[in-house]
């Protein structure tokens, strides 16, 4: 069985999803909708919710403890990885209590204080501070890190855009989770997936075109197909240097 399998995170119960969702009880993160409040340019205290899938966390996960926006580089040597540059922002926000039960009418709010972790292979598919048949790289923390999320339930990254390997779609991992001090503690685990023509025309250029066709797609991904990965595709548009995406959260964390 592939480790990516192995689910972890915290899910709603049966009853939790079901007084959200009605009678689909299947999806358990909550994302703002590109038409909600925020977007339009309204006072970001309140907008429209819905529905997100939550994901495997799979084998790669490690607490680094690495509180750092541009997560590029190595601790241990500063070298930067190779890759086309994508800044990543997070706006994660919280269900506003006392809101209708249908998650469609619920109102969020943003969720200050919140751990947002993320991390991602390499353009040569490989992760840091992982032991695979493919390679070891114990001791490596290149893309990886955390930001706590402002005020505003924002947090940024500067990346590379993700490689890939032969099991499975080009992805990045997040995870959202509650602060020590929290009096409710909560975390979340899921994934993120891109565009596969936006995919084609980066994987065109080095450092990637050297690895040739890659061999999983969205669609022929199970955890993509399985978990709903339609639900967490990053918008990505052209930037400066390179690209940027912006991914809305919310979470009903009790």
């Amino acid at each position: 069985m592939d480790l990516d399998d192995l689910p972890t995170g915290r899910v709603l119960t049966r009853r939790e999803a079901l007084a959200l969702l009605g009678s689909t009880g299947t999806l358990v993160l909550l994302g703002c909708s590109p038409s909600s409040a925020r977007s339009k340019g309204a006072a970001p205290t309140s907008y429209p919710c819905v529905v997100r899938p939550a994901m495997t966390e799979g084998p790669y996960y490690v607490d680094e403890k690495l509180d750092r926006s541009d997560i590029r580089s190595d601790p241990a040597d500063d070298t930067v990885k190779e890759g086309a540059l994508l800044a990543l922002a997070f706006n994660v926000s919280s269900i506003v209590k006392g809101t209708l039960r249908s998650a469609q009418g619920r109102l969020c709010a943003p969720l200050q204080g919140a751990i947002v972790d993320v991390w991602h292979c390499d353009a040569n598919g490989v992760y840091s501070d992982a032991v695979d048949p493919s390679f070891n790289t114990v001791g490596k923390k290149f893309l990886r890190g955390y930001q706590v999320t402002d005020k505003n339930g924002v947090a940024k990254f500067t990346t590379i855009y993700p490689g890939w390997y032969p099991s499975r779609a080009v992805h990045i991992h997040f995870k959202i989770r509650s602060p020590v001090s929290a009096k409710s503690a909560y975390e979340f685990t899921s994934q993120l997936y891109f565009d596969e023509g936006l995919t084609d025309r980066v994987y065109a250029k080095a450092p990637y075109a050297d690895r040739g066709k890659r061999s999983v797609s969205n669609i022929t991904d199970r955890i993509y197909n399985r978990g709903g990965g339609s639900q967490t595709m990053l918008m990505v548009r052209p930037a400066k240097d390179g690209y940027a995406t912006t991914f809305d959260v919310a979470l009903d964390h009790g």
